[in-house]
């Protein structure tokens, strides 16, 4: 079986055949940098993370571009509040962004371009529109045209034109045609920030914004846009009409995040409900907060609550208590042995990553097995599979990621841990355990937790 993912525009389960044969290319809406992340915005970062890296395992080259929404209604509206330029806003929000991106052990993107820095091509692409009479200019904006593109606006969303409401994007309705044209380009307003236009200086639309850049880094037609279900309409449906009546075929395949939510409603800033990525990872490990994101399927609704939080980091603990007692009897991990099929399986039917971790608690549950038994043949075995597959969806406690190897300082507490533990084992044989004892304590203090065990002293970062 090779992948099979939904797609939204035609609402089925789709064989994933790229533009490009051994290439995949997908384009994420990032942030609109008016407020710092809570865990309802880095759940798209995650889930789309694990699909990044299960085409890169499957053996495509993936190139992933996540953009910055750095101008936007709200982060001018934020900024007027602060008494502050608008792009003190978004700079301090965007390195919050990349911050929780970063600590949730979501890779890199292969680009991530700011909307503010692609003006060019948005001019570009409008005179595209104009010249095929979709789009026109008015009183300094400019507006796609709804009606031109009527046989196919609504496509993605399921919707009929007759039954739109007005864009309400604009504060004068009376420079439209029709009050469901959609603003691709904003005329200048006082205090706001401006660039020239064949039209006048103004600032980009949003749906413009993600057009402009999937398409420059991508292609005119690529593999796979993704984003929020709430993305869906209008952002995504007006993203599809600009760019395909341009003449540009555009996203071959429509990924959509299911939504966060606290008791019925959905998590937003506006609600007050919003819990931010440094508060939660107080409450948790980072990549426990992964796991609590990762592990329900990505289309999937989650309705927050602690106990689900700490619930799925009981999980996870399972999971890494196998792979750090297995490590001490293995030192050798075959990073080469083959994944579970079951665990393909799951991943290759629309990223079902619920699955897939089932597959992992059973190969872990065989791995205690097997320890209990020493079997070390077996052992070795289930736990290359297990780090093979924990690699996929970013969870492997032993990666640099999670262990800190990334750190500056790292090889100095390695060094100075293990001294201490050698002095602290010189003490037990002797048997002065007030000094082992005494050793012990100073490494708690320092957030250093000692666990002896069949094969010695085992440390960890305290929780």
């Amino acid at each position: 079986m090779s992948l099979h993912i939904y797609d939204t525009s035609t609402r089925a389960i789709r064989e994933f055949v790229p533009v490009e044969a051994g290439r995949a290319s997908i384009y994420l809406c990032g942030a609109t940098v008016q407020a710092p992340p809570h865990i309802g915005h880095i759940r798209s970062g995650v889930n789309f993370d694990v699909l990044r890296r299960w085409l890169t395992r499957s053996g495509y080259d993936v190139a992933f571009c996540r953009n910055v929404t750095d101008i936007d209604d709200k982060i001018i509206r934020v900024a007027a509040q602060e008494g502050v330029p608008w792009f003190v806003v978004a700079e301090r929000n965007q390195r919050a962004f990349t911050w929780a991106y970063d600590t949730l052990g979501c890779l890199p993107p292969t680009v991530e371009p700011r909307a503010t820095g692609h003006v060019p091509e948005m001019i570009t692409l409008m005179e595209r529109l104009i010249a095929r009479g979709h789009a026109y200019a008015s009183g300094g904006d400019v507006y796609f045209d709804v009606q031109s593109y009527a046989d196919r606006y609504g496509a993605l969303s399921n919707q009929k034109l007759d039954n739109m409401r007005a864009a309400a994007d604009t504060d004068d309705e009376s420079c439209k045609r029709d009050p469901r044209d959609f603003a691709l380009w904003k005329g200048e307003k006082p205090g706001e920030p401006t660039w020239p236009t064949p039209w006048g200086p103004g600032r980009p639309g949003w749906h413009l914004e993600c057009s402009a850049m999937a398409t420059k880094y991508l292609g005119p037609a690529f593999d796979i846009h993704g984003g929020g279900i709430d993305l869906i309409f209008p952002h995504h449906e007006n993203e599809i009409a600009q760019s395909q009546a341009a003449g540009d075929g555009f996203a071959h395949y429509w990924m959509h995040n299911g939504m966060l939510k606290i008791g019925a409603e959905k998590m937003s800033k506006s609600l007050g409900n919003s819990l931010l990525i440094p508060e939660m990872v107080q409450k948790v490990r980072p990549v426990e907060l992964r796991y609590y994101l990762a592990a329900p399927h990505y289309r999937s609704s989650i309705d927050y609550s602690e106990e689900a939080l700490l619930e799925a980091a009981a999980a996870y603990q399972r999971i890494e208590g196998f792979v750090t007692r297995a490590a001490e009897v293995i030192h050798d991990v075959d990073a080469d042995a083959p994944l579970p099929q079951a665990f393909v399986d799951a991943l290759d039917d629309d990223l079902g990553t619920p699955q897939a971790l089932a597959v992992v608690h059973e190969v872990v549950r065989e791995g205690n097995v097997a320890l209990s038994r020493g079997d070390k043949e077996a052992v070795a075995r289930l736990l290359a599979e297990t780090q093979n597959m924990l690699d996929v969806l970013g969870l492997d406690p032993r990666s640099p990621q999670w262990r800190g190897a990334g750190s500056d300082l790292s090889p100095v507490v390695d060094a100075l841990v293990a001294v201490a533990l050698e002095q602290r084992k010189a003490a037990r044989e002797r048997k002065d355990y007030a000094a082992a004892d005494a050793i012990r304590n100073q490494l708690a203090a320092a957030g250093i937790t000692v666990e002896d065990t069949p094969h010695g002293a085992r440390w960890e970062l305290t929780r």
